[in-house]
């Protein structure tokens, strides 16, 4: 089995998915929060997203970490190292389930994601595949640092592809 990392920031635990974590992440993927993941999704469809975050690890040593709050061990939602057959390039992913917003947890995770992977893992490039819709990710996305990378392959015509600079 690979040792997948638990990474700390400030106030977030970023830790390996547990089968505790499914039925918030069935309520978000469920939900009109995840349209810019292709949802609303079904319970089959999410089942198969859970289940290929966490085996991502098994598989390429990457995958999905859940945040949980340090103070209260809420978890918040999920931040993502991902690629497998489906993506042309790792991506860097992030969501956070209904009231965690605007209190920077999505910048502080991603940023401690993103340091993870161009340092214990030594990637030489990471992108983020965004909905041209999804303003608040684009906005993330540029906060972290990267650009708008209109030459990338992407995984869907429509998709944006922010390319994220190596510190």
């Amino acid at each position: 089995m690979t040792n997948i990392p638990t990474l700390e920031t400030e106030r977030l635990r970023l830790r390996a998915p547990r089968f505790a974590d499914w039925p918030d992440y069935l309520a978000f993927l469920a939900s009109p929060r995840a349209q810019f993941m292709g949802g609303p999704h079904t319970p089959d469809t999410a089942w198969s997203y859970f289940s290929n975050d966490v085996a991502q690890w098994q598989l390429f040593g990457h995958g999905a970490l859940m945040l949980e709050d340090k103070k209260d061990g809420a978890v918040l939602g999920q931040v993502a190292l991902c690629k497998g057959p489906l993506f042309p390039e790792l991506e860097l992913g992030w969501f956070l389930y209904e009231g965690a917003e605007g209190h920077g947890y999505a910048i502080e995770a991603a940023a401690a994601m993103l340091a993870w992977g161009f340092t214990a893992r030594e990637e030489q490039s990471i992108v983020s595949y965004i909905d041209p819709e999804n303003r608040r990710s684009i906005s993330l996305a540029k906060r972290l640092g990267a650009s708008l990378d209109e030459t990338a392959q992407r995984p869907h015509p429509a998709t944006l592809v922010y390319r994220h600079p190596r510190a």
